[in-house]
């Protein structure tokens, strides 16, 4: 849904309530898309953010063990001799 910033003047309240519902509203200024209203996203707790960075940390861990060193990741591109196979 697209407003003009006048208008939107008028009927703020409601814009903001279908904002939070899902609506996407742009507010628009002489005719060009000037600002989209978006609900706000509640903030984590920090217990949630531990346990967000602790599962990241882990994942990180398992997948350096799973596969081979970057040093190495090349290899097969090059003959015992080291020249391009």
């Amino acid at each position: 849904m697209q407003v003009s910033v006048t208008d939107a003047k008028g009927q703020l309240t409601e814009l903001v309530r279908r904002a939070e519902a899902g609506d996407e509203i742009v507010l628009t200024r002489h005719g060009h898309a000037a600002v989209r209203l978006v609900p706000v996203k509640a903030a984590t707790d920090r217990k949630s953010r531990r346990a967000l960075l602790e599962a990241a940390r882990s994942a990180s861990a398992a997948k350096a063990e799973a596969g081979p060193s970057a040093a190495r990741s090349q290899d097969f591109l090059y003959g015992d001799e080291g020249l391009p196979g």
